[in-house]
């Protein structure tokens, strides 16, 4: 059972991963994507203040 979780975790892993570059097509659109979750992080927090 170890021995399956391990082959199965790290590819799981990868695959995500990939789906999440994939869906982001460039490293601008990845940068874009991580600033916009950067901003909405940010206005979340004010908005609770």
């Amino acid at each position: 059972m170890r021995r399956i979780l391990r082959a199965v975790i790290p590819l799981l892993l990868l695959l995500s991963a990939a789906s999440g570059l994939a869906a982001c097509n460039t490293v601008a659109g990845a940068g874009q994507d991580l600033s916009n979750a950067g901003h909405a992080v940010t206005n979340g927090a004010e908005s609770a203040q």
